[in-house]
C-alpha cells in the first residue's frame, strides 16, 4: 500500500514530458489532386491457359444458377487470358444465346468453329447457326 502511494506522488510530481514540435515545412506550391474521371487502367492479360479453365469452372457454375451476366463476365475472362480456349468461346455462345442477344452469340459460336471445327459441339453449333440464318 506504501509503495502505491509512493509512486503515485512521485509521478505526480514528476514534470510532464515537453509536447512534441513539428519541424516547419517550407511552404509548398498547391497540388491539383488526382484526376477523378480517369478510366481505371485496363487489365493486361498474358497467356494463362490455367487462369482460363479456372474462369470457365467459374463462369460454369453461374450458368447453372442461370446468372447469365457473371457467367458471361467469366467466360470472357477465359476468353482473355486464352483467346485459343474454344471451350470459352462455346460457353460465351450458349451465355449470350439464354440473354436472348442472338447476334453475339452467333459470334461467339462462329469464333469457336473457327477454332475447334472438329470438336463434339461442332455439328450442335452448325446446326444452331444454321437455324439462326433461316429465321
Amino acid at each position: 500500500m506504501r509503495l502505491t502511494l509512493l509512486l503515485g506522488c512521485l509521478l505526480s510530481a514528476s514534470p510532464a514530458p515537453p509536447p512534441q514540435q513539428r519541424p516547419e515545412q517550407p511552404a509548398q506550391e498547391t497540388q491539383e489532386p488526382p484526376e477523378e474521371d480517369k478510366p481505371p487502367t485496363e487489365r493486361e492479360y498474358a497467356f494463362n491457359p490455367v487462369q482460363a479453365e479456372k474462369e470457365v469452372g467459374i463462369g460454369k457454375f453461374y450458368f447453372k444458377r442461370k446468372s447469365w451476366k457473371a457467367a458471361l463476365g467469366r467466360f470472357q475472362e477465359a476468353a482473355k487470358w486464352n483467346p485459343g480456349y474454344a471451350e470459352a468461346w462455346l460457353r460465351i455462345g450458349e451465355t449470350y444465346e439464354q440473354m436472348k442477344e442472338l447476334e453475339q452469340a452467333r459470334e461467339a459460336y462462329a469464333k469457336f468453329l473457327e477454332l475447334a471445327p472438329d470438336d463434339k459441339n461442332a455439328a450442335k453449333v452448325r446446326k444452331k447457326l444454321g437455324d439462326k440464318k433461316r429465321s
